[in-house]
């Protein structure tokens, strides 16, 4: 992986449910507390924030712009940021996203661009619109640092991908232990297919979406007998932090306090001791029989 991903901490911002003022308007972020939660981050030595053009409508790359950008050095970060082209009614559109974007945060450039959610006929919509080669020229013309894509498909679908366009910097893909042998998302051979083409990879859904938080008893009692003093979350995220080629893991967060539980769990992670990597095999394979039939996590995330 390249030097300056590496310095990257693991631990990720994504910016899509942001505290609000009204419950009813995804616009209305709660901007002071935004700010704590984004200072928070910081002082915990987190870099990467994660949002996109349609989170909260948009206001979330603007509050961005309010709580980082202007008041953090430009060295002190990172963004990612993402194109629905799929979702946009022509190529002229879905290319305006990147300029909106960028005067919606106040940035001359944006870290990580990602051609969002590819996959299926999604894919033929990039395609007819050009926005690869866009992407490309713009990170040519500096508007862009770095490449890629995501998706919510096979890992069959991610190494076509990868072979077309062999120059993606990073993809950004669904990973949690109860995907990891699922026959529809295929979290472990996506893996293994990025790992493959030399792609470093961002995890989105590392808690299922949250599910990996509020466990069932059964499986809950199994982790806590292991280390009584570590959240169920870190179970989560300590699966995705020590993997090989993993660039960072987001966690998605509404609340100041749940940015400082995930730094505070982040800044203890270590590997799992044998201990525990028994007792979560064990938590995980009974999760794994107690879940219905699989679904992908919604798109627009």
């Amino acid at each position: 992986m390249r030097s300056d991903f590496q310095n990257i901490a693991k631990l990720g911002f994504g910016c899509m449910r942001l505290p609000l003022l009204d419950a009813n308007d995804q616009q209305s972020i709660d901007l002071e507390q935004f700010t704590q939660m984004v200072d928070a981050f910081i002082e915990g030595g987190g870099t990467y924030f994660d949002t996109a053009f349609v989170y909260h409508e948009g206001a979330s790359e603007k509050a961005l712009g309010e709580a980082l950008v202007k008041r953090y050095p430009r060295d002190a970060y990172t963004v990612a940021t993402k194109c629905l082209a799929w979702a946009s009614p022509h190529a002229e559109e879905a290319k305006s996203n990147l300029g909106t974007s960028l005067e919606r945060m106040g940035l001359d450039y944006v870290d990580f661009y990602l051609l969002h959610n590819v996959g299926g006929e999604r894919t033929a919509k990039f395609d007819e619109y050009g926005m690869w080669d866009f992407a490309r020229q713009k990170k040519e013309e500096g508007l862009i640092r770095n490449v890629g894509f995501s998706m919510h498909d096979g890992a069959d679908t991610l190494d076509e991908l990868l072979a077309v366009h062999p120059d993606m910097d990073f993809v950004q893909l669904q990973v949690n232990y109860l995907d990891w042998d699922d026959p529809v998302i295929e979290a472990r051979r996506c893996m293994e297919v990025a790992q493959r083409h030399n792609v470093p990879v961002v995890i989105m859904e590392p808690a299922r979406g949250g599910r990996l938080v509020e466990l069932p008893d059964r499986v809950a009692e199994v982790l806590r007998a292991a280390n009584p003093e570590a959240s169920l979350a870190s179970w989560a995220y300590r699966f995705c932090y020590n993997m090989p080629n993993v660039l960072t893991v987001l966690a998605g967060m509404s609340t100041l306090e749940q940015v400082r539980q995930n730094v505070a769990d982040y800044r203890a992670s270590r590997p799992f001791s044998p201990d525990e990597q028994r007792a979560f095999d064990q938590a995980a394979e009974i999760l794994r029989g107690m879940a219905p039939s699989r679904v992908r996590i919604a798109a627009t995330v």
